[in-house]
């Protein structure tokens, strides 16, 4: 009972300081982000060690390296983190924006105005940054945000919270605004996400079991950033040296995110010809390799691919391979087993790009890219709450425009309905 007033209280609070943001001005939320990114590196000491006390007992408990390298903050991510609230302060304020506007036969001006949501809760598990880039992206967009990470990284969470919430009171913004369920206490969960009197909208990040069951759970709305089972198909007409640069760094570059590839698709006629050349360079950087029947018979020795394998987010250096007679066979064989995160495809050939691009059905489809890029610093966003794979309301990186919703605003000079 008292878990329960305790985060009830919070949320009440949170409720409070959502609508005193309403009257923040732009000028004063961007000073908040600035003193934010100042104190995150001037006492980037401070949360480095306590992230040190969390990576020592990841490592007692047997964590994956990838899951070790997403918790790990260094100097330079804490710069990113510091770096990337500097430049959501640089972004346009999208609250109050007009996106539309239309005037009718008896003189009413309507208008579509953005707003924000109003109180947003943030369930995470593992990375650290998010405390700092959804409290960022929360606060310019005018929303309060409850945050809650997960066991793992709970020391360096409450440092962070501690770190960007000392001074937002100089900038008339309530502490409440950016609130941290600070316990590992799995119930601290449950009740939230039975407030929907309190918060408007649950945003959850983390494996498949957590975002499954705050789905299930929640009286809330909420928008689900899914696991990325995410592909890149190598066309017959793909550039292959490209194709081999592109594979390399959509896996190896940073295997414990979600838009890392996780399975590697090729076209018959170039398999015998690229699988070999990019094989080299995954088995220098220890990526174990599983394939096919058909890829089996190219790279001998190599495990076999289940069907479980091709619905499997690895969040390691882990890669699945599969040949496919055409570029119909790829798609249709995203659509089956990936996740709506991102895709990709290598080829020299408009037509099939075009046709791969309209019917594969995820939040980001890339031509001779990598995957890598689905991200909200990377698209220009400053930062992301995180990649929606949902298609209602938001989709993909989801920033600051996809943190509010909107209203009408009707203006008139006496009409009456007849």
């Amino acid at each position: 009972m008292q878990l329960k007033n305790k985060i009830l209280k919070m949320l009440e609070e949170a409720k409070a300081a959502s609508r005193a943001l309403a009257s923040v001005s732009t000028k004063n939320k961007n000073k908040a982000l600035l003193a934010m990114a100042k104190a995150l590196l001037r006492d980037s000491r401070y949360i480095s060690l306590r992230n040190a006390r969390d990576v020592s007992l990841a490592r007692k408990n047997g964590l994956s390296k990838a899951m070790i390298d997403r918790l790990t903050l260094t100097d330079e991510r804490i710069k990113d983190m510091a770096d990337g609230l500097k430049t959501v302060a640089s972004l346009k304020d999208p609250v109050g924006g007009v996106i539309r506007q239309w005037k009718r036969p008896n003189g009413l001006l309507i208008k579509k105005v953005r707003v924000p949501i109003g109180v947003v809760g943030i369930i995470y598990e593992s990375r650290p940054n998010v405390t700092s880039d959804c409290a960022g992206l929360c606060l310019k967009s005018g929303n309060a945000c409850v945050l809650r990470g997960g066991s793992e990284s709970i020391n360096s969470n409450r440092a962070i919270h501690e770190v960007i919430t000392k001074g937002l009171g100089n900038f008339g913004i309530p502490k409440a605004a950016i609130s941290m369920i600070d316990t590992t206490d799995r119930k601290a969960v449950e009740i939230l996400l039975q407030a929907p009197e309190y918060v408007d909208l649950v945003i959850p990040r983390g494996g498949e079991g957590l975002i499954k069951h705050v789905a299930e759970t929640s009286r809330i709305p909420v928008i689900k950033h899914y696991k990325g089972v995410c592909h890149l198909y190598v066309d017959k007409f793909a550039d292959l040296k490209k194709a081999i640069d592109i594979a390399f760094n959509a896996k190896v570059q940073k295997p414990g995110v979600c838009n890392a590839i996780e399975t590697l698709l090729v076209h018959k006629a170039v398999a015998s010809k690229f699988l070999p050349q990019v094989v080299r360079s995954l088995e220098d950087a220890d990526v174990e390799l599983r394939g096919c029947a058909k890829t089996k018979k190219i790279l001998r020795g190599i495990k076999s691919a289940t069907e479980k394998d091709w619905y499997e987010e690895y969040l390691d250096l882990i890669l699945a391979i599969k040949i496919v007679d055409s570029a119909d066979e790829a798609i249709d064989f995203i659509n089956k087993y990936g996740s709506g995160h991102s895709d990709a495809i290598v080829t020299k050939n408009k037509k099939v790009a075009n046709v791969f691009l309209s019917r594969v059905d995820s939040a980001c489809v890339y031509l001779n890219s990598s995957t890598r890029f689905t991200d909200g610093y990377q698209f220009g966003f400053g930062a992301e709450i995180g990649i929606s794979t949902d298609k209602i309301h938001a989709r993909g990186p989801m920033a600051l425009e996809e943190l509010c919703t909107y209203k009408y605003v009707v203006l008139g000079s006496g009409q009456i309905r007849q």
